[in-house]
């Protein structure tokens, strides 16, 4: 089916191409009269603006670009809806790209959206990525940009996260006050902010309660079931057997709890154990897993809603700052 252009309702009206593009954009130049035939016409031809034309012609478009590492994460699907949510009040949309983990695709992926002219980026970064310089060039481009959850630290925008430290160190209390003294770490990659983050959290609560942090408790790995899984089975070749284990995440937690329970171990009265982002699958368990209850939703929602403010308010955009988003600790059965 031939896809009617302006040029076609020109021809047929017999004026010029940039007649009919000005009587479609309302332009006080034209005669009322004009706008009223090329409007009718544009409705008989089912006239529809060509939305790459107009991002070349205006130098952006009305797509907001979104990066993440992972879609089928419940936090990022939760984001994910947030930010929709609030594009689509404010007349955007939304391109989503994943960065399966990895700094490589991370990279093409910004690249790629930066070439499609979206007006704005929203961004959580990949467990690879330790430098910021593919995100800098947005910057230097005036693409406005928005990091949410996991950040770099080295690019100067605006953020919205969590006290992660602060949100951990309420995990690890909460385990301590339930009597577990010998508590394991499952730590995520070492170079990931949020982690070096729980990480502190961690270990402050085990001093401030005079509980000597060993290091042979904490095992640094991924961010996946598999990750957990294998954290859990290398303490018990060791013949380590912590009695409670604080996770990076929930899919950590949930391989830790596969093991834990292959290995014949009860919880919480041999292992206690604690999640973090409270995903759907920790009410799945029985027993249902204590988590830190991340607002996902909120954080994507309140990322775009900035990153829309910057894109239609150019002249008033601010210093970047640093949004903190409130957390809450679920206590259920596995503590």
């Amino acid at each position: 089916m031939k896809h009617n252009t302006l040029h076609d309702i020109a021809k047929k009206l017999k004026v010029s191409t940039s007649t009919v593009s000005r009587a479609l954009s309302n332009h006080p130049d034209i005669s009322k009269e004009t706008k009223e035939k090329v409007k009718a016409l544009a409705e008989k031809l089912n006239y529809t603006p060509n939305p790459i034309a107009q991002s070349l012609k205006k130098n952006k478009t009305s797509t907001i670009g979104v990066l993440v590492p992972e879609i089928k994460h419940d936090f990022f699907s939760s984001a994910i809806s947030g930010i929709e949510e609030a594009a689509y009040h404010s007349g955007y949309t939304i391109i989503v790209c994943q960065s399966n983990e990895s700094y490589e695709r991370e990279v093409i992926n910004t690249n790629a959206l930066m070439n499609h002219r979206v007006a704005g980026m929203i961004v959580s970064i990949s467990q690879q990525t330790t430098t910021g310089e593919h995100f800098k060039k947005l910057i230097d481009r005036n693409i406005p940009l928005v990091f949410f959850d996991r950040v770099c630290e080295d690019v100067d925008a605006n953020k919205v996260i969590i006290d992660d430290e602060k949100s951990a160190y309420i995990a690890v209390q909460h385990l301590i006050e339930k009597g577990y003294k010998k508590i394991a770490h499952f730590a995520g990659p070492k170079d990931l902010s949020i982690c070096k983050k729980r990480l502190r959290g961690y270990k402050e609560a085990l001093l401030e309660n005079n509980l000597p942090f060993r290091e042979e408790y904490v095992l640094h790995g991924g961010m996946h079931e598999t990750d957990g899984y294998n954290s859990m089975d290398t303490l018990l070749k060791k013949n380590i057997v912590p009695d409670a284990v604080f996770c990076v995440n929930d899919p950590v937690a949930i391989g830790a709890y596969q093991r834990i329970k292959e290995a014949g171990l009860k919880i919480p009265d041999d292992i206690g154990i604690v999640g973090f982002s409270n995903n759907k699958i920790t009410t799945l368990v029985e027993p249902q897993i204590t988590t830190v209850n991340q607002p996902s939703f909120e954080m994507g929602k309140k990322s775009a809603e900035i990153l829309i403010e910057m894109i239609d308010n150019p002249d008033k955009i601010k210093e970047p700052q640093t949004i903190i988003v409130e957390t809450n600790l679920i206590v259920r059965n596995s503590t």
